[in-house]
């Protein structure tokens, strides 16, 4: 059974961390990279939304941290195959890569999803992430402590669901990509983990459920606690499955 950390553990120390935050213009990436932020580490703020990463900026800053913005559309293979050499680069390495950006797809029976729709799925959710990681990689094993955290979801990790074909068929892919790509880091300083976090308070579960009431589900700073865990020297897990609903019960 996971070891999760208590609800009030203290913030782990990421002072002088470099953390990549890809769609960090809104909902659980915007909410994550100012608790990294908060937690002390200098954020990269990646999205395609540029007014929503200078506000992302101007909060981080006005509360003392640190963060730099890199405007780019993950479905730009080549400008993801640039973004580690860049960062190299600049930074010398990247501590936490927390890959966070999503797309809904079209929630459709199997045989009526419009293929545009399957492509864009796939290829934000799984293609774009394997381009990370190929880019990324010399940045996160240069880094005493890398950490590379996969946002998944429980319908792609544990539960299928009608209608939600493209999505689901994307997140387990990306959990294999998470998982394999933590075997073949085994021997090194590299750590992976994969977060669930369950039914939360976002533009995307709003598209999904426009009949539910937002105010009976959780903020995305809610999980900080469980993100900073996975970002943190203490995760030592092999692209273990965190799940916020068991979080908040034990």
């Amino acid at each position: 059974m996971t070891d999760y950390p208590a609800h009030d553990a203290p913030a782990p120390d990421l002072s002088g961390a470099y953390a990549l935050v890809t769609g960090a213009s809104r909902g659980i990436g915007a909410a994550m990279a100012k608790a990294l932020a908060g937690a002390g580490a200098h954020v990269l703020a990646l999205a395609r939304t540029v007014g929503g990463l200078e506000e992302l900026d101007d909060e981080i800053k006005a509360a003392g941290g640190k963060c730099s913005l890199i405007p780019a559309d993950l479905t730009e293979p080549e400008a993801i195959e640039r973004l580690g050499p860049a960062l190299m680069e600049r930074f010398g390495r990247v501590d936490i890569l927390l890959a966070n950006a999503g797309d809904l797809g079209e929630l459709a029976p199997l045989t009526d999803i419009d293929p545009a729709a399957w492509s864009r799925a796939l290829d934000i959710n799984v293609t774009a992430n394997w381009h990370l990681i190929r880019s990324l990689d010399p940045a996160l094993r240069a880094s005493a402590a890398g950490r590379a955290i996969f946002i998944s979801s429980r319908v792609g990790g544990e539960e299928p669901r009608a209608f939600w074909g493209a999505y689901a068929a994307s997140k387990a892919a990306l959990e294999m990509l998470a998982k394999t790509y933590a075997e073949e880091t085994a021997v090194t300083d590299l750590r992976v983990a994969i977060i669930d976090p369950g039914a939360m308070r976002t533009r995307m579960r709003a598209t999904a459920m426009p009949g539910e009431d937002p105010k009976t589900l959780r903020g995305p700073e809610e999980l900080t606690p469980l993100v900073l865990y996975a970002a943190s020297e203490d995760y030592d897990g092999r692209a273990e499955r965190l799940v916020f609903r068991d979080w908040k019960t034990v």
